[in-house]
């Protein structure tokens, strides 16, 4: 299973990974690129609900893109915990783990018997993660979780900095993978500390503590002193059309970004008009200013007016579409993207792991698996035999 040749971060680290969807699978997967062996006990025939939800994939026959996306260097056991031997088969599972992730709320895990409190005198080592919608307790912990209700119970769906839009739900699942990074990393302390305690704890995190927790700089102003913050409308900034495209302009960390945008452009100094004489004002009254700088831009490329704007030090970027972005040559230096093998079908770059180490890299060690695919392997390593596999098989146990 390991390259004898590279030792790993985590290596001999062996983790449970119950999640489904993003927020949980996420943390297992971080573990996993760092050299840890997962095992992921999916549920049903269908297995981890992701696997259904990439429809366009499906109907074309093909494993789901979604589900290989944060399912990488994990081997796969589909049970029915419904029955008392899946049950058994997972605390056989539970007594060689040293990390447990689940995503289940809180009323579906005191059915199955796996609460912290469950669990935490007969594995004692065990360092247990639990990722929910908005914690495990309170007023909504029998509410299902997902990233976009996290934005609009948090605050950030109503963040937009465009005052002609009441709100704005983003559909990039931001909370979702933050949630699961945040995961990560609480059972990394927790490994740490049991290196010196020889104790496992509990790890919580929720989308909700998330969606609030990126808004770090926002709610303090709010809680210190009752003023909101929004980086797009308190400063100037613009987005302007150019002949192939568009590019971003901001004014931020600038005493007098107006004054340098005019100087990039070769046009007269509109800060010296009492409209824009401050960063306030001109934060207040860019559309005005806008008006005079779009035609400018607009006869240039991309390419001419960012370095126009980069010769007089104002921030700015292009705002590339995905594809593009995926394709910029920062992307292929960097090496973000990782070859990634698909139920044995096909290999396909996906995005890598943003945490790079310098030793230990986190690294590909295996594909994304079929549903179940290793459920033999994993139980004959449990010391299972070949028919005992078959009966429970035949009882629908595992799949």
């Amino acid at each position: 299973m390991h390259h004898p040749q590279q030792q790993h971060a985590l290596s001999g680290i062996r983790v449970l990974d119950l999640g489904e969807i993003m927020q949980a699978p996420v943390a297992a997967q971080v573990l996993g690129d760092l050299g840890a062996e997962v095992i992921k006990v999916e549920r049903g025939v269908n297995g981890d609900m992701l696997r259904g939800l990439d429809r366009e994939s499906l109907d074309e026959g093909r494993p789901s893109a979604y589900f290989a996306a944060v399912n990488r260097n994990k081997r796969s056991i589909a049970l029915n915990l419904k029955t008392s031997e899946g049950q058994d088969i997972l605390h056989q599972l539970l007594a060689e783990v040293d990390v447990l992730i689940h995503s289940y709320r809180t009323a579906a895990v005191e059915r199955l018997g796996l609460t912290y409190d469950d669990l935490h005198e007969r594995y004692p080592r065990l360092v247990y993660g639990t990722a929910t919608g908005f914690g495990e307790t309170g007023p909504y912990a029998h509410k299902a979780g997902q990233d976009m209700l996290a934005q609009a119970l948090s605050g950030m769906a109503r963040a937009c900095g465009d005052p002609s839009i009441s709100a704005y739900v983003h559909p990039v699942p931001t909370v979702d993978y933050a949630s699961g990074m945040a995961l990560a990393q609480g059972i990394l302390a927790a490994l740490f500390e049991r290196e010196r305690s020889g104790r496992g704890q509990k790890v919580s995190v929720n989308l909700f503590d998330t969606a609030l927790a990126l808004q770090t700089l926002e709610s303090s102003t709010l809680l210190a002193y009752q003023r909101e913050t929004n980086w797009v409308s308190d400063w100037y900034s613009g987005i302007f059309e150019t002949t192939d495209g568009l590019l971003l302009v901001l004014g931020l960390f600038r005493e007098n970004a107006l004054g340098l945008a005019c100087k990039a452009l070769g046009i007269d100094d509109l800060s010296v008009q009492p409209t824009f004489a401050t960063p306030q004002l001109q934060a207040e009254n860019k559309e005005a200013a806008n008006a005079v700088l779009r035609p400018l831009v607009a006869q240039l490329s991309t390419a001419e007016a960012a370095e126009l704007f980069d010769g007089v030090d104002l921030l700015c970027a292009p705002l590339l579409t995905l594809q593009e972005a995926l394709d910029h040559p920062q992307t292929r230096h960097n090496g973000t993207l990782v070859d990634v093998e698909i139920e044995g079908v096909r290999t396909t770059r996906l995005m890598g792991n943003p945490v790079t180490l310098s030793r230990t890299p986190a690294q590909v060690r295996r594909g994304v698996p079929a549903v179940s695919e290793h459920a033999d392997e994993i139980l004959h390593e449990l010391g299972i035999s070949e028919s005992d596999v078959q009966t429970l098989r035949s009882k629908g146990v595992i799949r």
